[in-house]
């Protein structure tokens, strides 16, 4: 699909400001704002909702900085896991670090760490705990509470939340991002507000939740491919029980807010007489569905994440030998929205390359809709050589040209095999790009290739095998949406990851 634009960036970002800034004085103290979703680096967001940039929802934050504050989650459990960011491949610890960093660079401050869900003899979590402090941030503990969310009596008490350490803020605006999902966001906050009444302080709630969007149809692309991102998860978006009742209105969320929402509201009843909210969707202050500009460009890029999400679960399915559940749910969504895996541009492409050569095959689409390809051959791996000819189309290079002759690709070749110990003596995309840079300073030719990396970003590719790790993030660092059939073609017991 050609590269267009279905969202208003900048109308989001002032209606969004306004709205938070509106929910501060409904409140009249402070405001614990828990972050659904990602507060930057929201690729899912970019890619469904196309203008809609990466870190769009920290821009708009920006105009808020002075007057918040940020306290990162991390679920203890989750460090005794050692468990992964899917989309950067590092450990939570090390995101929670990441993060911090990325927030102070850009101004915000950042003091606190809270430790949820911790427990005696969780030992990663007490080394992490160390480091932290180390570092000279304030780490609070927040115990696991028995019978959280439905024990209402027992934990809005001292014996629940009473437990948990306090974290002193400065700000008016306290917002509670984490890693990554189940961090304990929400429970945080509401232990905050226990303990901030607890001091006489006035205190309240409200959730920065971009999906599903609550003003859209529960069957619409977007909010289905809100559900398949979090098909491992188990989260299911549905109609707002309770809005419906209060309003008589519909309106979209998802089960999860919908289970905890009794808790909430019993919890702000005990503490101020009354609870402000009627539903799940009152508490939000999300206002992203206000900001589509263009409908049908949302709806089928929304449709294309569904397909990648598809890929990725088949391929993890591969990797990890797991049960065909999470693609089975994304299935099932699949059919709802009327498509299957090759309404993704690129995939018979690659896979007539395949059927054609009788070996691996690479198909990418540039933003004007072009399809191009890359095959297997002796010196070329098929997704090095689908960019270097991706790159040559980019940048009007005629197809006869060769941008790395021969004589420069066999040293390398001689140097994996015979002295790296590599069994592929083809080139990879990171070594083609290494090899290409080089070249840069003498050949007008490969200068004016590299020269169209960026307009790389964004684009779809897919392969008919599983990716190794170098390509793999060779392909996520150039901002390219990549999907690949679930096969390796070298069959053997142990792969490389």
């Amino acid at each position: 699909m050609p590269h267009s634009i279905g969202f208003d960036r900048e109308r989001y970002i002032e209606l969004q400001s306004k709205h938070i800034n509106e929910r501060r004085r409904q409140i009249g103290g402070k405001l614990y704002l828990e972050m659904g979703g990602k507060l930057f680096d929201d690729h899912h967001a970019a890619r469904v909702l196309p203008g809609f940039t990466a870190d769009n929802k920290i821009s708009m934050l920006e105009t808020l900085k002075d007057d918040i504050e940020i306290i990162v989650a991390i679920s203890a459990k989750d460090l005794a896991k050692t468990k992964f960011r899917a989309d950067t491949g590092i450990p939570y610890e090390e995101d929670a670090l990441r993060l911090i960093d990325v927030f102070r660079e850009r101004g915000f401050l950042v003091e606190n760490v809270v430790l949820t869900q911790m427990d005696e003899g969780n030992r990663p979590a007490k080394e992490f705990r160390s480091r932290l402090e180390k570092l000279g941030l304030k780490v609070a503990r927040h115990r696991t509470i028995k019978g959280y969310p439905a024990d209402t009596d027992y934990i809005v008490s001292s014996r629940g939340f009473g437990k948990n350490d306090f974290v002193e803020t400065s700000r008016d605006v306290v917002l509670v991002t984490a890693p990554g999902p189940g961090s304990g966001k929400l429970a945080t906050c509401l232990s905050q507000i226990y303990h901030e009444y607890q001091r006489g302080n006035q205190a309240g709630y409200a959730k920065f939740e971009t999906f599903p969007i609550w003003n859209l149809p529960l069957d619409h692309p977007v909010n289905l491919a809100y559900e398949a991102a979090t098909a491992d998860l188990d989260d299911v978006n549905m109609i707002d029980h309770f809005h419906l009742e209060a309003y008589g209105k519909q309106a979209v969320n998802y089960n999860r807010d919908l289970e905890v929402f009794p808790l909430l509201y019993a919890l702000l009843e005990r503490l101020v007489g009354e609870c402000p909210y009627k539903s799940p969707t009152d508490m939000g202050v999300n206002m992203a569905g206000f900001c589509i500009s263009d409908d049908e460009v949302c709806r089928e890029a929304a449709k294309q994440e569904v397909i990648r999400r598809y890929y990725k679960a088949l391929v993890n399915e591969k990797r990890f030998g797991r049960e065909s559940t999470e693609s089975d749910r994304i299935a099932i969504i699949m059919g709802k929205l009327g498509i299957d895996r090759f309404y993704r541009p690129v995939v018979k492409p690659a896979l007539q390359i395949e059927r054609k050569t009788k070996n691996p095959g690479t198909a990418i689409q540039l933003h004007d809709g072009r399809i191009i390809t890359g095959k297997t051959s002796a010196l070329l791996g098929p997704s090095a050589a689908m960019l270097l000819n991706a790159l040559k189309e980019l940048a009007g290079i005629p197809h006869d040209v060769h941008l790395l002759a021969p004589e420069s690709i066999e040293p390398i070749q001689t140097l994996k095999t015979e002295h790296l110990g590599s069994r592929n003596p083809r080139l990879h995309t990171d070594e083609v790009l290494i090899a290409l840079s080089v070249s840069a300073n003498s050949n007008e030719y490969a200068h004016r290739a590299l020269e169209q990396l960026q307009a790389l970003r964004g684009c779809d590719v897919h392969t008919t095998t599983i990716l190794g790790s170098v390509d793999e993030g060779i392909f996520r660092n150039l901002g390219m949406n990549v999907t690949c059939e679930p096969k390796y073609w070298r069959k053997g017991v142990y792969q490389k990851r």
